[in-house]
């Protein structure tokens, strides 16, 4: 999995995720979120456009990442989500937790309402 971060306007960091993220390629996720984490109000949209496959463990990393952010008044929202991917956290009920945006515009325009 390739993961690589920009910023755009608004102090919104994107998180481009791609290829697949499991328990070999975890750890760059987990990496990448901790520097994320020091903004002081973390806002982050995750594109998941070229994200091909996530189990368990990539879900853990996101779910204890928006626990950190929400303390600190920021959020983390999905953009991008294959069908897969959304049936996924639809299953799991993190469809509920997480924002998902059609694409990164979508989500940093909802961040400004």
């Amino acid at each position: 999995m390739q993961a690589t971060v920009t910023d755009h306007r608004c102090d919104v960091a994107v998180l481009h995720l791609k290829g697949e993220l499991d328990s070999e390629t975890f750890e760059k996720l987990r990496s990448t979120l901790a520097e994320l984490l020091e903004r002081p109000v973390p806002r982050i949209v995750v594109d998941l456009t070229d994200l091909k496959f996530c189990d368990s463990v990539g879900l853990s990393a996101f779910i204890t990442s928006k626990q950190v952010i929400t303390a600190r008044g920021g959020w983390l929202s999905f953009a991008g989500a294959s069908p897969f991917l959304v049936r996924l956290l639809e299953t799991v009920g993190l469809s509920r937790y997480f924002a998902i945006f059609r694409d990164v515009d979508d989500a940093i325009a909802a961040a400004q309402l």
